[in-house]
């Protein structure tokens, strides 16, 4: 079964009770299974600064959807947990936002559907709870682990456990 790497985020909210929500949507023992979760990370705010610090972290899946189905899933997931990506600001405050990162090693580039994510290696916030949970795979020929020592880290923390 292939496995997609996906980045969780948001900043409105009890976000880490959404995330544990949006995660049991995503992997409802049907076409995902969660193979791997990174911690929570308290992160500040990336393009749109004048707003709230965010909270992000990462999953491993194993699904048999195909890489638009499974934005197209990870979408309706969104939803279910109330954005509407119409309405919002781009970059701006969310309850969630889920992004495909990867997919096995394929390359996409489709409308809506870029695979890798063309933001990922600019993005401390996504490199940090991925290098936790899948420090050695490569992506667009890039070690994750690797990709960490060319981005600024600044600010980010690692979240303590939920009780």
């Amino acid at each position: 079964m292939p496995e997609a790497l996906l980045a969780l985020g948001g900043n409105i909210g009890d976000v880490r009770h959404t995330f544990d929500r949006a995660i049991a949507l995503l992997c409802d023992g049907g076409s995902m299974r969660l193979l791997a979760r990174s911690s929570d990370y308290r992160t500040p705010p990336w393009g749109v600064t004048d707003q709230p610090h965010f909270i992000n972290a990462c999953i491993a899946v194993a699904t048999d959807l195909s890489p638009r189905a499974l934005l197209e899933h990870a979408q309706a997931v969104e939803r279910i947990l109330g954005r509407d990506r119409a309405r919002e600001r781009h970059w701006g405050p969310r309850a969630v936002d889920i992004d495909l990162l990867a997919y096995d090693d394929i390359t996409l580039d489709e409308p809506g559907l870029t695979l890798p994510h063309p933001q990922l290696f600019a993005r401390g916030f996504v490199l940090i709870p991925l290098a936790e949970i899948a420090p050695e795979r490569r992506i667009g020929g890039r070690r994750v682990r690797d990709a960490l020592t060319d981005i600024n880290t600044a600010g980010i923390e690692r979240l303590p456990p939920r009780p």
